[in-house]
């Protein structure tokens, strides 16, 4: 089955006869940028957003990735942070940076004469909080990897045959995803989440997210760590390092939520009938 998607898939791309790929660096862009230029060579150009919402390291790997596998792609400054509206971090604020993205795609496939833009969405993003598909519906973005009827699993699964690094890479949200919906998003906030995730890999964790949160007191830092990390963080000698360097990114305090990662936690309150708890049960370091 998953021989027969990926041949529809390969399909599906050679018929576009070229083509514009919403790069991020991600399991599913980076497979499909690969797959693209494997059927469409050099009619496949990969673009990335760069913008206060992309981690550095997450822009650099991308870019990494692209020069070892030979696709080519091309760096944009999106101006997202220029919208009001998403700044507000209104619920469907992946709405506003998807159309900003969009926006700047458009003129450049027609001007270079790429016959589509793409994006990553698959099979199993189906029934998820995502505003941004919206955004692809109204300038007509396709989605191949969905249509191909690929799951998240099995585009792991082809990525590691096809050698990419990013076969068992966690996935990675934009930073604003960190905040709730309804706190301003700000370039000072981003940069601080993506400092205290920095910490966290450095130390040794993998499945990583620091939740961004506003309090009377300051801001708080509210760590997610894969379930299975969890003990490393309490046994391992890490919440001094953790403590010491949260307070000097500029958080008053630091917690560690004891339910571990969970992919878009705070979706739970947008997403009906998820059958998806919303508490979070944590520990708090006062700094």
């Amino acid at each position: 089955m998953i021989r027969e998607k990926f041949e529809r898939l390969k399909a599906i791309l050679h018929g576009y006869g070229s083509c514009i790929v919403a790069y991020s660096g991600g399991v599913d862009s980076v497979f499909l940028a690969a797959v693209s230029h494997q059927v469409l060579g050099t009619k496949s150009l990969a673009a990335i957003a760069d913008s206060a919402s992309l981690p550095r390291r997450e822009l650099h790997l991308a870019l990494e990735i692209a020069n070892e596998f030979d696709f080519p792609v091309r760096v944009l400054k999106t101006q997202e942070f220029q919208n009001p509206e998403y700044l507000e971090n209104p619920t469907n604020r992946c709405y506003f940076c998807k159309h900003e993205l969009f926006t700047e795609l458009v003129p450049i496939a027609k001007a270079e004469g790429f016959a589509v833009i793409i994006y990553g969405e698959n099979a199993s993003d189906i029934g998820d909080h995502r505003p941004g598909s919206k955004a692809a519906a109204e300038f007509s973005i396709r989605a191949p990897l969905k249509e191909a009827d690929l799951t998240k699993e099995e585009i792991r699964i082809l990525s590691k045959e096809l050698g990419l690094p990013t076969a068992d890479k966690p996935q990675m949200a934009c930073l604003s995803s960190r905040i709730p919906y309804g706190e301003p998003v700000s370039e000072v906030k981003l940069r601080m989440i993506e400092e205290g995730e920095n910490l966290l890999r450095d130390l040794g964790f993998y499945d990583v997210r620091v939740r961004h949160h506003e309090t009377k007191q300051g801001h708080l830092a509210r760590i997610e760590i894969g379930i299975a990390e969890l003990p490393k963080m309490f046994i391992g000698a890490h919440f001094e390092p953790v403590a010491t360097g949260f307070k000097s990114i500029g958080y008053a305090h630091c917690t560690v939520d004891l339910a571990g990662y969970r992919r878009g936690s705070l979706n739970a309150k947008v997403v009906k009938d998820s059958g998806l708890g919303t508490t979070s049960h944590a520990i708090t370091t006062e700094l």
